[in-house]
């Protein structure tokens, strides 16, 4: 699995831009805690020289599935415990789950520093589910 700040990253497609060219549909693995991106270990170097030409080209915008052999999701995405086309609050329950089990570990260990870093992420995971929840709440009522 992919992590970042202790959290499992997601795996996602998604536009990133090198200096003045947006390149779309680029694999990317996403922390649902600090909300970081870094493109797909898999594919990094395939990303860094479709980007330099594409720069060099003057492109303002590509398709990375244009030039780059496609990956099987199932394959590229195979270490990530989520994806971004699931449902977020699953994703979200997911994600405590996960923190919930390591920190019982960290406890067992008696990691105080662990336990602190997932006390952390539990907060902001906590914060993310309370956001959803609410959203879905609003968007309920505005139905009935």
């Amino acid at each position: 699995m992919s992590f970042c700040c202790g959290a499992s990253m997601i795996g996602a497609k998604g536009t990133l831009r090198h200096i003045g060219t947006y390149i779309h549909n680029v694999p990317l693995l996403f922390c649902p805690v600090c909300h970081r991106v870094e493109v797909h270990y898999r594919v990094e170097s395939e990303y860094e020289i479709l980007a330099e030409y594409a720069h060099g080209d003057g492109a303002a915008e590509v398709d990375f599935h244009d030039y780059v052999d496609h990956k099987d999701d199932a394959v590229l995405y195979d270490n990530c415990v989520n994806l971004e086309s699931e449902d977020p609050a699953d994703v979200v329950h997911d994600q405590i789950d996960m923190a919930l089990d390591l920190l019982a570990v960290a406890k067992q260990l008696k990691d105080d520093e662990w336990e602190l870093q997932l006390k952390k992420r539990l907060t902001a995971l906590n914060e993310r589910r309370n956001k959803l929840h609410k959203k879905a709440f609003s968007s309920g009522n505005r139905k009935g």
